[in-house]
């Protein structure tokens, strides 16, 4: 599969800006991942350290080449060194249309609808440039932030994956959704 390469110009709107991963972001990511809400629905466990982070960048560089994967920062639009939180597409099968979304959201970010403008810049991208036709969606049943993400973006839930994934030591049921293109709202 080809490289994905990071849209240019990036990626953004009045609330969010969407760009590569920088060595400066590292404290933010740390930070983020410290926190006990990212803590419940993250699959990372704590601590989060450094030299996570740093595996972390050099895992989605790999999937990036191989055209498995784009990960971005959230940054505010103004101030591209604060960092809101992350959005990757993963599990890319453009021979196939289709893609997962997943996103993440530093303490400090939540409330503001920035994950809803990020998904819905990347989803615009990502059937216009990279011709998908579906973007999938996967949270937890307890993930009631992910799922109003999900409604306000159009997605549609399609139902439960039942012990779907792997979870800190157990398996984890995943909510499945959605998007199609002209579905994004």
């Amino acid at each position: 599969m080809a490289e994905l390469f990071f849209p240019d110009p990036p990626l953004a709107d009045a609330a969010v800006r969407l760009r590569p991963w920088r060595e400066t972001d590292l404290p933010s990511m740390v930070r983020a991942f410290s926190d006990p809400t990212m803590q419940q629905f993250s699959w990372r466990t704590a601590p989060f350290t450094d030299a996570d982070a740093r595996n972390y960048f050099s895992e989605q560089e790999q999937f990036q080449r191989q055209g498995d994967m784009l990960t971005l920062a959230l940054v505010d639009p103004s101030d591209q060194d604060t960092v809101f939180g992350g959005i990757s597409l993963y599990d890319v099968h453009l021979d196939q249309g289709r893609a997962a979304i997943g996103y993440w959201l530093a303490h400090e970010a939540r409330g503001r609808g920035v994950v809803t403008h990020a998904v819905r810049v990347i989803a615009r991208w990502a059937f216009a440039e990279l011709g998908l036709a579906r973007l999938e969606l996967t949270c937890g049943p307890d993930n009631e932030a992910s799922q109003h993400v999900a409604d306000r973006c159009g997605f549609t839930c399609e139902g439960l994956l039942r012990s779907y994934v792997p979870f800190k030591g157990a398996r984890r049921d995943s909510l499945i959704y959605s998007l199609l293109p002209g579905e994004l709202r």
